[in-house]
This record gives C-alpha cells, sequence and structure tokens, in this order.
C-alpha cells in the first residue's frame, strides 16, 4: 500500500504545511520508526474507506501496514488460529460485535494500557455501549473494564427510504413500526418496485442481525438483563412474537417473495436498482447509493433511524468492528499497533475515513462541514441513532446463540414453522446453550 488515495488529496494538500507543524501534537516523534504490522480484515462495504485510511497513514508516518483481506467467516477463522498459536501471524484483529467477547475473555486480546500505560481513548469516540472495554473479574464489557480495543466501525442498521417518492407523497420519515408499514404497503408495486425488501437468508449473522431493530425496537429482547448476569430467555415474549410476525408480514404483504433467499447482497440491489422502497441495513452501504457506476436512484434515497413503537427509542443492533491487539506477539509489534490505534481514532483519520467513504468513530466529525453536505446527508440521522444502539451479546459464547437464530428465523421467514414455534424452539436452544455454559439463566412461559 503506497498511495495516497485521490480522495484525501483535497485535505492532504491543502494540509500539507500545516501537517508538519502539528504531526508531533497528535502522533509521538518516534512513530516513524514502529515496526510493520499486519491487521487481518473482512471484505465488506466499508473495507475500502478503510484501506484509504490506513494508506494515509503510511504516507503521513512512513510506517509499514499489511491489510489480510478475507470473507466474514474466513477472518474469524485466522484469528482463531492465529492468537492461539505459539507467535501470532497478526497484530491488529479487527474483530466484529459477534465474536469480540470470545477474544477479550479468552485473553487472546493484549489490553491497549497493558502495552502503553500512557494511552487514552479520545473522550469523542464512541465506545459503542462500552464495547471497548471488559472487565475480567465481572466476565463482561464494562466502563470500569481494561480498555481492550479502539473502534473501527460504529456499525448499525438505519432504514434507507426513497426520499424522492416520499417528496411526492408529501410524507416524513416514518418513527413508528406502524407508518413504515403503511409506507411500504403505499409503495409497493411489484415486481417492479417492493414497499419493503428485507434481510432473511441464513447465515453467520444475517438474518439474525436485520431482526435486532425489529426486536428490541418492540420492546423485546434476547435476555433479560446481560449486564447484572440475569441471562433468562425472554426472546418468546409478547413482544417478540409482536416483532417477529410484524417482520413475517412485512415480508409477505409489502416485501420481496423470496425474502427467505435475501441477503445483504441481494438487499443492498434491490435499493440501488430501485426495486425497494425502503430496505434497513447497515449504514455501511451508504456509499454505494450515490455511485453513478453501481445505483440508478443518485440523490433519491434518504435515511433515517430504525423506527419503534411509540414511546420506545430507536433500537438498532451494534453491528459494529473493533480493533484490538493480538497477545501474542513480539513487544515491538504491539508497540507499533498502538501507534496506529493512536493514530486511527483521531479527528484527522476519522474525517478522511468519511470522506473515504467510511462510517466515522469520532463524534467530532458530525459536527463538522462535512455533515451538512449533500453527499453526507446520512450522518445526522446515524448521530441521532448512535447512542441509542443496543449490544446485543456480552458473553464469548455469542456466535452459538447466533447460530439458532439464523436458522429459527430463516425457517419462520420461509413459512416452515409459525413465529410462535420459531420462538418457542430457539428460546429452548438458547436456554439449553446458557446453561452448558453455567449461567445464571431460566425461562419464561412458552408462547
Amino acid at each position: 500500500m503506497k498511495n495516497l488515495p485521490e480522495i484525501n488529496r483535497r485535505h492532504a494538500l491543502a494540509g500539507m504545511g500545516a501537517a508538519a507543524a502539528t504531526a508531533a501534537t497528535w502522533r509521538p516523534l518516534w512513530a516513524q520508526t514502529v515496526a510493520p504490522i499486519t491487521i487481518v480484515i473482512n471484505q465488506s462495504p466499508w473495507f475500502d474507506s478503510f484501506r484509504r485510511t490506513v494508506e494515509l497513514y503510511e504516507s503521513e508516518t512512513g510506517n509499514r501496514v499489511e491489510l489480510d483481506v478475507n470473507p466474514f467467516a474466513g477472518s474469524l477463522e485466522k484469528q482463531r488460529n492465529s492468537v492461539r498459536a505459539n507467535e501470532g501471524q497478526y497484530d491488529i484483529l479487527i474483530m466484529n460485535s459477534g465474536w469480540f467477547t470470545e477474544m477479550y475473555a479468552g485473553g487472546f486480546v493484549a489490553p491497549i494500557t497493558d502495552i502503553d500505560p500512557g494511552f487514552k481513548l479520545d473522550p469523542k469516540v464512541y465506545t459503542l455501549g462500552d464495547t471497548v472495554y471488559y472487565n475480567a473479574e465481572k466476565k463482561t464489557v464494562t466502563a470500569d473494564g481494561k480498555l481492550m480495543s479502539v473502534p473501527v466501525q460504529p456499525n448499525i442498521p438505519m432504514l434507507y427510504y426513497r426520499g424522492d417518492l416520499y417528496a411526492e407523497a408529501g410524507l416524513e420519515a416514518p418513527a413508528t413500526f406502524a407508518e413504515l408499514e403503511e409506507n411500504a404497503r403505499r409503495f409497493h408495486e411489484p415486481p417492479q418496485r417492493y414497499g419493503i425488501v428485507q434481510r432473511g437468508a441464513r447465515g453467520p449473522h444475517t438474518v439474525a442481525y436485520d431482526f435486532y431493530p425489529y426486536l428490541y425496537g418492540h420492546g423485546g429482547g434476547i435476555f433479560r438483563d446481560q449486564s447484572s448476569g440475569d441471562y433468562t430467555v425472554t426472546l418468546n415474549s409478547p413482544e417478540g412474537r409482536e416483532a417477529l410476525e410484524y417482520y413475517i408480514r412485512l415480508a409477505r404483504e409489502a416485501g420481496h417473495p423470496k425474502t427467505a433467499a435475501m441477503d445483504q447482497a441481494e438487499v443492498v440491489q434491490s435499493i440501488v436498482t430501485g426495486q425497494a422502497a425502503h430496505v434497513m441495513m447497515v449504514i455501511a452501504a451508504w456509499s454505494q447509493m450515490d455511485d453513478p457506476n453501481k445505483s440508478a436512484v443518485v440523490d433519491k434515497v434518504e435515511w433515517g433511524p430504525p423506527p419503534s413503537l411509540p414511546g420506545l427509542p430507536t433500537a438498532p443492533g451494534l453491528g459494529h468492528w473493533l480493533a484490538g491487539i493480538a497477545h501474542n506477539i513480539p513487544d515491538e509489534r504491539k508497540r507499533a499497533a498502538v501507534e496506529f490505534l493512536r493514530w486511527f481514532q483521531t479527528k484527522e483519520a476519522q474525517l478522511t475515513t468519511a470522506e473515504a467513504g467510511g462510517i466515522p468513530v469520532h463524534a467530532a466529525v458530525y459536527d463538522e462541514p462535512i455533515a451538512d453536505e449533500h453527499r453526507y446527508r446520512w450522518m445526522k440521522p446515524l448521530a441521532q441513532a448512535l447512542p441509542h444502539a443496543v449490544n446485543i451479546y456480552q458473553f464469548p459464547e455469542a456466535s452459538e446463540v447466533i447460530a439458532v437464530l439464523e436458522l429459527g428465523l430463516n425457517r419462520a421467514i420461509a413459512g416452515e414453522i409459525s413465529a410462535v414455534e420459531s420462538l418457542n424452539g430457539m428460546a429452548d436452544e438458547i436456554h439449553a446453550i446458557m446453561d452448558k455454559h453455567q449461567y445464571d439463566t431460566s425461562q419464561i412461559e412458552p408462547l
């Protein structure tokens, strides 16, 4: 990685002289001589912005960064293998919300302040439900734990909707599920256009992730209170039933006929080709909406926080990514990894991330003039939603629970089983998992 990306040229050239004078205020002078590092990362809609930000780091510091890019599941497998070796292959692990607690609890990630006691997380960086911290004694993520990672991608689902259709109909962005359903039905004109296209395919963290804002936005949840250690399974509550029946009804009456087979790529394709009036998906896909090489709806898509029931806040599930430093690498590589993270969390670096099509983790970027530009019209709605984002899992065996949800939700959406059968069955399996791992768990009455 050698060339400064074109998208950064504007502020890089304009500020080159100033950068030389101010560099020492936000990165140490010795950062020019740190060891090369390797980052293992997944291929995703936001990867290109991360790559371009890394290129700027290399250009400004002279340090070298190698990116090992993999599919979602492949990245996790490589991380698990590397952290269990005598010496790790990877220095920085880009960890998803579905497995970062596994890395924390297993001791596979070195606390950043153990490597450098002087390291401080920028106070304007989103801690995303305090998931950057881990308290080993309490076995949970909490602000009184050690700093384990730096946020890389504050990924949450947002409502994408056709602003041009809304303007023609004189409508405002839907704030409630009832409004979303009414508007989805209004714009449902199959097969030319579907009122809403949802993800329903089974995967490593696919349909479950897209269902979270519906579940929590209806006042439901998977467990009673993870923060206090109460893992009573509440998925099959009346609120859970209402949420899943709503999700299925939208799919059948205002959605795509093959919802059960729809994955993220198909959902993105549906909105950029003009075949969907609404989608609810990760904000990381925003840049594709206005890309004339990919989109037939340039300048027509708008964003809003996921709807919820009246009186309840929006509740997008965190599907974020965190950067942790592997425990089993030489000290010089650990120090080099710290310096990259020290630089990456700065407002300057995060502004570059935004300009490159990524989602900044630094709150101050959302107050910059860039947020008022039409191209970045997603930033202010995202800033409204981020404080309400829900950390779905706080335990290392989350992947086992996710697998149960993926199958159960997919079968219900496909019509193989009813919503009630799905919820009761998933609740039984999740309870068995939590009991097997000796958590304080029980079950509510089945539906």
